[in-house]
Parts: C-alpha cells; sequence; structure tokens
C-alpha cells in the first residue's frame, strides 16, 4: 500500500467529504502517520472509513469521526486537552499537533503503553498518556478542551466540572441504535450550551452506569 495515496485520499474523500474543512486539522491528519497507530492485522484497513479492532472489544474511531471531534474542539495552540479514551493514540497525537499539551486516559494499561510508545515514534512530545477509568477522574486542574471518545447513556457533569470557562466538551449521548455527538460549551456564568452536531454509534464507555469519585 502506498502510505502517501491512502492518505491523500482519507483527507479528501472522507474528512472533506464529511464536511471536515478546518486547514488546522486536515494538517495534523497528513502530518501524523496513522499506518503507525494501527495494529499490524488491520494495516491494509489504516485509511479505510471504518472502525478498527483494537481489543478489550475497542475501536479505533472512523477518520471522519476523528476530524469531526477535532474540528468542533476548536483546539488553539495555547489549550491544553483531555482525551478520554486513548485507544490506539491517533487522535490523541492529532490533538497534540494543535494544542500546548494533551493528557490522555484510558481504562487499559495496555493501551496506555503502547499508544506512549507509537506517539513518541511520530515525535509527539506535548502529550502525557495515563492508565484510568475516566468516570473516576476529578483533576483539579481545567481544560479547555475535552474529547471524549466513547458514548454515555447520558451526560456525565464532571465532565463539565473540569472545563476553564468557554471550555469545549464534545461527547457522544445516548444508547444504540440513537446516539447523538454533542458540544457543550462551558459559559463564564457557569451555564452551558449545547450543539448537536451528527448522529452516530460508538461503543459504549466502560462503567458509564457507575460513577465514583477519585481523585487523580
Amino acid at each position: 500500500m502506498n502510505f502517501d495515496v491512502a492518505r491523500t485520499q482519507m483527507l479528501g474523500q472522507q474528512l472533506r467529504a464529511w464536511e471536515v474543512l478546518d486547514d488546522r486539522v486536515l494538517r495534523a491528519f497528513a502530518e501524523t502517520p496513522r499506518e503507525r497507530f494501527v495494529p499490524s492485522d488491520y494495516l491494509e484497513l489504516a485509511f479505510a472509513d471504518a472502525e478498527i479492532p483494537l481489543g478489550h472489544g475497542q475501536s479505533m474511531l472512523a477518520p471522519k469521526i476523528e476530524g469531526r471531534i477535532l474540528q468542533a474542539l476548536e483546539i488553539e495552540p495555547i489549550d491544553n486537552v483531555l482525551v478520554v479514551g486513548t485507544g490506539s493514540g491517533y487522535l490523541t497525537a492529532c490533538a497534540a499537533k494543535l494544542g500546548r499539551h494533551v493528557t490522555s486516559v484510558d481504562i487499559f494499561p495496555d493501551f496506555a503503553t503502547a499508544a506512549q510508545a507509537k506517539i513518541a515514534t511520530a515525535h509527539v512530545r506535548n502529550v502525557e498518556v495515563r492508565t484510568a477509568d475516566a468516570l473516576t477522574l476529578s483533576y483539579t486542574a481545567r481544560f479547555d478542551a475535552i474529547a471524549v471518545t466513547a458514548a454515555v447513556p447520558e451526560l456525565d457533569r464532571r465532565f463539565i466540572e473540569m472545563l476553564k470557562p468557554q471550555g469545549r466538551l464534545f461527547i457522544v449521548v445516548g444508547r444504540a441504535p440513537a446516539m447523538e455527538a454533542q458540544l457543550i460549551t462551558l459559559q463564564p456564568s457557569g451555564t452551558t450550551t449545547t450543539e448537536s452536531l451528527f448522529e452516530t454509534v460508538l461503543t459504549p464507555m466502560i462503567n458509564a452506569e457507575r460513577p465514583e469519585p477519585f481523585v487523580l
């Protein structure tokens, strides 16, 4: 497979075709070697419009979904970003191309370890990958943008509590087959605004039914 040709086709036929038109986001995808993040057994599908199995019942998101996530979050070079659900590490690496620093968490230690190594080989340095149950997180720091890569049956307020004023949260809410991708923005007044982005179906977040507090 010619990865450069496949990457170009992914940008045009998937991302741009699905209204991912932000030049910075497209550049991040162009500069991040997706083929290094895909399990070797699925290398031929690295640039396909499909989810790719990662193990533990989890999947690497389709490129167009990852593109819409980053475009919606409007990550600026000064932003601190949280990625919930590291998975392969690809979305984390792309987000790091856009922001100042990315904290990425995954419940599976082998995912976190593998992703950290792949991110390093892609020469991305402004990332910290940690093993944690996302629904037990309680950061004292706040984030400018949060990307949640698995679906939750209903919105958990702890994600909003981890936002800075004017911070943005991408999250998919609902149960299959009716799930909605939302962009939630925390206003300076403490209220939130919610924008419906698109309908999709993502893998449900592990333990989403039983959040318990834990300070990281």
